[in-house]
């Protein structure tokens, strides 16, 4: 008997585990130009970092929030959207780190892409997400971080040191262990 059922099986398989490991991407998302992150963490070296762009914009309640009010503080800021599995599965972590760093000159804020307010409000209240969010429904505020460390997925998380510049990026889902290793050192700076 000829191999090829055995060979359209394993690439039948291996179609399907692409398929699988893509994360958030569908087909609508991949036309917007969605890109599911791959876990990479990137520190800079102060000497190496960029300024923040200081976007801004309105939150769920409609309250106007600028990074650069919270000069002087450690800002993270994590690109996310309500229909992304991975920011579902991180949602537990960047709320615990926020809560544990809130006394401590840190701010987190998160940064809602390509979603409808009503899906990401519901998302912030069934994950219990505390924390702010600037509405980036066409992702041009993203954007502007093309001159630094680009959040190049959803999710991504942004670190910004006190100085206002880009320190570190995650792209892809990012652990509390993670986090708190991104922020502590900038705490000291």
């Amino acid at each position: 008997m000829p191999r090829f059922p055995a060979l359209a099986t394993s690439l039948l398989l291996i179609g399907v585990l692409v398929s699988v490991t893509t994360g958030c991407s569908t087909d609508a998302q991949a036309d917007s130009g969605f890109v599911s992150g791959d876990g990479s963490v990137v520190v800079l070296d102060v000497q190496a970092r960029n300024p923040s762009p200081n976007i801004g914009g309105l939150d769920f309640d409609g309250n106007a929030i600028q990074l650069s009010d919270y000069s002087g503080d450690v800002v993270v800021l994590n690109v996310w959207a309500s229909w992304c599995a991975p920011c579902r599965a991180e949602a537990p972590a960047l709320e615990e780190v926020a809560i544990q760093f809130a006394e401590q000159g840190v701010q987190f804020i998160g940064l809602n892409t390509r979603d409808s307010t009503t899906a990401a409000q519901a998302f912030t209240k069934k994950f219990g997400v505390s924390f702010p969010s600037i509405i980036d429904t066409d992702g041009k505020l993203q954007l502007q971080f093309n001159g630094t460390l680009p959040p190049q997925a959803i999710p991504s998380t942004i670190v910004i040191d006190k100085n206002g510049k880009v320190a570190a990026r995650a792209l892809g889902i990012v652990s509390a262990p993670t986090l708190r290793a991104m922020i502590e050192p900038l705490l000291d700076e």
